[in-house]
């Protein structure tokens, strides 16, 4: 069977999503028994990343180089990203579904995430980094956007020890439905962080500290 963006979306809505066992290899459908999330009330940022955060001399952006992340994403030796997954989400990011979070340092991308929206959740796909910190900081980014919109859902799929550091759980497979089906049927706004926060301001907002003004 053909997978379109449309089934794409529906596998997401269903708690179902698309790997391949190897760059050359064919696409499957994966529903783990045991799902990884971020809950949004529970970032953890370190000290340290906190003292990188405060500091600045880098830029954030939205969905400039959709392509390029992904692409460096499915850099690696080993990578679930074939060109039917690639061309499938550039599809969604055509129409506004899957979306990119960009650590930019000197004018070149050393760093980001991309991931799926559908309602009011994200599901976050893959993330690289080529400078201490990059991917971290957009998790941050990231997580202060679905904050900011009244998300209620950050998928991560799996938990890694990357995840973990920064407030990832593992959750059974009928929870996260639950949590997924009472998202996926809310209104969120991907666009209500405003783009001219400071690094402080965006860290307070991703933690819980304060609200968009």
């Amino acid at each position: 069977m053909e997978i379109t963006p449309a089934l794409l979306l529906n596998a997401y809505a269903a708690g179902v999503f698309p790997m391949a066992e190897h760059r050359d290899g064919q696409t499957r459908w994966v529903d783990p028994h045991r799902r990884g999330i971020i809950p949004l009330d529970g970032l953890h940022v370190s000290r340290s990343l906190r003292k990188r955060i405060r500091q600045g001399g880098f830029e954030v952006r939205v969905d400039t180089a959709f392509d390029t992340v992904v692409d460096a994403c499915a850099s690696r030796s080993e990578t679930w990203i074939n060109d039917e997954i690639r061309g499938l989400y550039t599809e969604l990011h055509d129409m506004r579904q899957a979306h990119s979070i960009e650590f930019w340092h000197e004018g070149r991308l050393t760093g980001g995430l991309y991931g799926v929206r559908l309602g009011a959740a994200f599901f976050g796909e893959s993330m690289f980094s080529t400078q201490t910190d990059a991917s971290k900081i957009a998790l941050v980014w990231l997580v202060a956007r679905l904050r900011a919109g009244e998300f209620h859902l950050l998928d991560t799929q799996f938990v890694t020890d990357h995840l973990l550091s920064m407030g990832g759980v593992e959750i059974g497979r009928s929870a996260y439905r639950r949590r997924l089906a009472y998202a996926t049927h809310r209104i969120a706004d991907w666009n209500a962080l405003p783009e001219d926060l400071s690094p402080q301001h965006v860290l307070d907002i991703a933690t819980g500290s304060t609200v968009v003004r």
